[in-house]
């Protein structure tokens, strides 16, 4: 995972640590050669350095440690790996990108069979109300309406899809849900 504004995170890494280029690249997820330029002051002089201690991304420890050997790579903190992943909640989306909610609703419904209908709210940030007029077919649009993947449509991104993908299939039981146990009568 790469920390947030990672060109300003590698100006203030150049300017303030003795870490490799490399290991600069590695951590911001950016070239070599592109650290090197922004060293030279080639490249992006006009960016402000952003200090990853000051934002809870490094600590000063893990700069010392790698500085000490330029084999070890800058590894992220917890915290800021969990932020990372967080779900920004009434995120606004476009009069122009309404329509591709419907679609990654239908697409959920029935591709996603095992996902409850708060769960579609949370991946798509719609209402229920929605979720039941797509699903009943009583919606104003339903003869327009597409199934397309939420993630192919921009709603969200492959990375948090995921994220919630693996977090519902390691608590199956949160908020309701229950795993289906199956009898011998059902096989």
């Amino acid at each position: 995972m790469q920390p947030l504004m990672p060109q300003a995170t590698a100006v203030w890494l150049i300017d303030n640590s003795a870490l490799t280029f490399k290991q600069i690249a590695d951590f911001v997820g950016m070239h070599e050669l592109e650290i090197q330029a922004i060293a030279d002051g080639e490249i992006h002089a006009h960016i402000v350095p952003a200090n990853p201690i000051e934002q809870k991304q490094l600590t000063a420890d893990e700069i010392a440690r790698c500085e000490k050997d330029a084999s070890a790579s800058l590894d992220l903190r917890e915290e800021a790996k969990q932020a990372l992943l967080v779900k920004k909640q009434g995120r606004y989306t476009p009069i122009s990108r309404r329509r591709d909610k419907i679609n990654a609703i239908a697409w959920l419904i029935q591709f996603q069979k095992d996902l409850s209908d708060g769960d579609i709210c949370e991946i798509v940030q719609t209402t229920r109300v929605t979720i039941k007029s797509v699903r009943d077919g009583s919606h104003w649009d339903h003869d327009n309406i597409e199934a397309r993947h939420p993630v192919e449509v921009g709603l969200v991104s492959r990375v948090q899809y995921d994220a919630f993908l693996r977090e519902r299939a390691a608590n199956p039981t949160k908020r309701g849900r229950k795993k289906k146990v199956v009898t011998a009568t059902e096989e």
